[in-house]
């Protein structure tokens, strides 16, 4: 038998109030309509559930049974209402963020800050993530936001996960202070990749995207790199380059300025990386990710337009 659990409710508010007229009113229901359930549930069960009479309704011992099922379906729906309040009370205030080192340094703090500013109450926290494992801690729900560096721009996410475009990081040389190419007759000018296939160059270590990529631009401006150090990490490059040990490529977010070092613009290929920020499809049980991805994008337009304004100025 399939059992209605709105019957149970029925009944056990009958026995609450011992009037079908006030459990009809608990349920905002016609007495008419109450009256009517209960002769559908005797029908069902086929056996009297309410005896009536000139001082309310009480329930027989069927009824009374059923009711105490009603008033557990009662405790069960006013849990479920509680704790499914609480869950979205706190989704609403939860952000769970993950990012590859250099954005977690230079594009994750300021909008932090600022989402700071404008939800003191929200709970946040941020991890270390490698960029490829971002769509998968996505799609499992792990995170709520990605902050991911893409190599190529054919690049596709799983169709659960949105990416939400960022920056494009451009790639730039760096060189020691003291290499006849970081003077020049013209500091400010960029370099092409060819005008250095005689350096000994530290890059990322082979089998990476950011590697394969160079090794690209490289074999397409006519020379084999001499790869003196591999390293998986920008900064370890820069203090190679800092220690007299090569010339490297270097996204310009991950720039550290290493002392003893330059760095140049290339000229041709322009070689880049994009920055996405992923996140589920459905974000309405989360909206601080919405939040948090309208600052996310102002702080990457800041430093798109630094970058634009460091390359318009003069020399010193």
């Amino acid at each position: 038998m399939l059992v209605d659990p709105g019957q149970l409710r029925l009944l056990a508010l009958i026995e609450e109030f011992g009037s079908l007229t006030a459990a009809a009113e608990a349920l905002r229901l016609t007495p008419a309509a109450v009256t009517q359930q209960v002769a559908r549930a005797e029908r069902q069960w086929q056996v009297p559930l309410v005896v009536r009479g000139p001082r309310g309704a009480r329930l027989t011992e069927a009824g009374a049974l059923l009711a105490v099922h009603g008033r557990i379906v009662d405790e069960t729906t006013e849990k479920a209402a509680a704790d499914m309040a609480a869950l979205l009370g706190h989704l609403s205030l939860r952000l769970r963020v993950g990012a590859f080192q250099a954005a977690a340094l230079h594009l994750v703090p300021p909008a932090l800050v600022a989402l700071r500013h404008r939800h003191p109450d929200a709970d946040v926290s941020v991890v270390d993530l490698v960029s490829g494992q971002g769509p998968e801690a996505i799609g499992a729900s792990r995170l709520d936001l990605a902050v991911v560096a893409s190599w190529s721009d054919s690049f596709v996410f799983p169709p659960q996960v949105a990416a939400h475009p960022l920056l494009r990081d451009p790639l730039v040389l760096v060189l020691p202070a003291d290499h006849p190419l970081a003077a020049g007759p013209s500091p400010a000018a960029a370099l092409r990749l060819e005008q250095l296939r005689n350096e000994a160059w530290v890059t990322i270590v082979a089998g990476h995207a950011a590697r394969e990529q160079f090794d690209r631009a490289a074999k397409e401006a006519g020379f084999t790199p001499k790869v003196r150090f591999e390293t998986e990490s920008f900064d370890v490059a820069q203090a190679l380059v800092g220690a007299g040990s090569g010339v490297a490529l270097v996204s310009r977010l991950a720039l550290t300025h290493v002392p003893g070092t330059t760095h140049r613009e290339l000229a041709r290929p322009r070689l880049h990386r994009r920055l996405h920020a992923l996140t589920q499809t459905d974000t309405t049980l989360t909206p601080l990710v919405e939040v948090y991805l309208g600052l996310l994008r102002d702080v990457a337009q800041e430093r798109a337009a630094a970058w634009r304004q460091a390359d318009q100025e003069p020399p010193e």
